[in-house]
């Protein structure tokens, strides 16, 4: 089951720290170019490293780590440590504060192709992208930011030590989501060794960080290859992991939209003539009513043309026609719908080729979604509803995945608090502590 172990992380020097909500930054993934553009202007902000600028290599990214080391403007703590990271949020519409409470550790990179690997993953990864993750690893030999795991404890036994911990903050910022994040450590080693007992005996959901975690895992497998005779202790093996209680009522999962440009020749009419054989189709006064319209109805989606809307819900004897070999658990989600009778079926991109089709691009936020369909930037928006955790644990426990993109875990986490370096001299500690 699950390895975690502390570490020594790096991180800025204690006068740059004082200033360390203009170094953090949002990870790879979420950040716009116009949040790029402005921390590139800072020479210590962590985005030099989570995204080089555009043109430079790898090694580009290689020589700034090296640098900041050199200088001194991060430097490794001294003790191995569990480090507590809480999260307090809100949601529109909601007054409550939410706090999405967990730790960052290490964990060991187990394959996810395997039968007993320790980590399941709950979405497929687009190979673009882990190869452009995997060349920065290789360059950098540091996890720059932590990717997001699921574990599940319904007694709440390590929140108690998290709690106590996070009364002595090292970092308290408010970031880029309007989210307040605050950060503290354990080194306490009897209570470390309570961490690692826990998720000792389970298996880890992956909630967000696919394209890392997967780069980890590449990356593993050639020092693997490259040192043959190594065992499980050495740095490569490891990988940085927000890890968060999957039981908690704290943990929010937004949908995911779908914005569609560059169909050629695409008519509107033609198309939704198209969907009348699978779906029951609606058009709606109010773009803006789609999200609640839809909420809670098994199988139904908003669709967007500019300030046009429909509702369009799957017709019950349609879902025989479903022909994608899946078992009844991926069958009869929300999202395979989508992806098989809107996009396939209506689109005729077929599923083999919708990870890597450029007509489709991901967007959360409702408001863009209509914004860029009334532009004339996306030639219409597909609306989807959220998912809730037990729909994703049964996906897990199946063995099977996601379609893409399916989850929006919020928060993300933030870039620049903690990096965890895989270097061997730098990952092994002085003396054996036992854990």
């Amino acid at each position: 089951m699950a390895k975690i172990l502390p570490f020594k992380a790096w991180r800025y020097n204690e006068e740059l720290s004082k200033s360390i909500d203009s170094l953090t930054s949002p990870l790879f993934d979420v950040i716009s170019q116009k949040q790029r553009d402005a921390l590139y202007q800072n020479q210590y902000n962590s985005i030099h490293l989570s995204v080089p600028l555009k043109g430079e290599e790898p090694n580009d990214s290689r020589k700034t780590i090296d640098k900041w080391k050199k200088d001194g403007i991060i430097e490794q703590d001294k003790l191995p440590g569990i480090y507590v990271y809480y999260q307090y949020f809100s949601l529109p519409g909601n007054t409550k504060e939410f706090v999405r409470k967990g730790f960052v550790s290490f964990i060991q990179a187990t394959d996810w192709g395997q039968p007993d690997s320790d980590i399941l993953r709950h979405e497929n990864t687009m190979p673009h992208s882990v190869n452009d993750r995997v060349e920065v690893l290789r360059a950098t030999e540091i996890n720059v930011s932590p990717t997001h795991g699921l574990y599940f404890d319904e007694d709440f036994s390590l929140e108690h030590y998290m709690d106590e911990s996070i009364k002595n903050p090292i970092y308290e910022t408010e970031d880029y989501q309007g989210v307040r994040d605050v950060l503290s450590v354990i080194h306490d080693h009897e209570i470390i060794k309570k961490f690692i007992a826990k998720l000792a005996d389970k298996k880890v959901i992956l909630a967000d960080g696919h394209h890392r975690l997967e780069s980890s895992i590449v990356y593993r497998k050639e020092q693997l290859t490259k040192n043959v005779g190594s065992d499980s202790s050495d740095a490569y093996n490891y990988h940085m992991m927000y890890l968060t209680n999957g039981a908690s009522d704290d943990l929010r999962i937004l949908p995911t939209h779908r914005l569609i440009n560059g169909i050629e020749d695409f008519d509107k009419e033609r198309f939704l003539e198209k969907l009348e054989t699978y779906f029951i189709i609606k058009q709606l006064e109010n773009p803006y009513d789609v999200t609640e319209i839809i909420q809670g109805k098994k199988w139904a989606f908003g669709l967007l043309f500019g300030e046009q809307a429909y509702k369009v819900r799957l017709k019950p004897e349609a879902l025989d026609q479903l022909s994608w070999d899946f078992p009844d658990v991926i069958k009869e989600l929300d999202l395979t719908v989508m992806h098989y009778f809107i996009i396939e079926k209506g689109l005729n991109i077929a599923g083999k080729d919708q990870r890597r089709s450029k007509n489709i691009s991901f967007e959360r936020n409702f408001a863009n979604c209509l914004s860029k369909t009334i532009k004339g930037e996306a030639q219409f928006a597909i609306i989807t509803q959220d998912i809730d955790m037990q729909t994703v644990k049964d996906v897990c426990y199946s063995g099977h995945t996601l379609p893409q993109k399916s989850t929006y875990f919020y928060p993300k986490v933030i870039c620049g608090y903690l990096f965890g370096s895989i270097k061997n001299d730098e990952f092994e500690l002085p003396i054996n502590p036992g854990f």
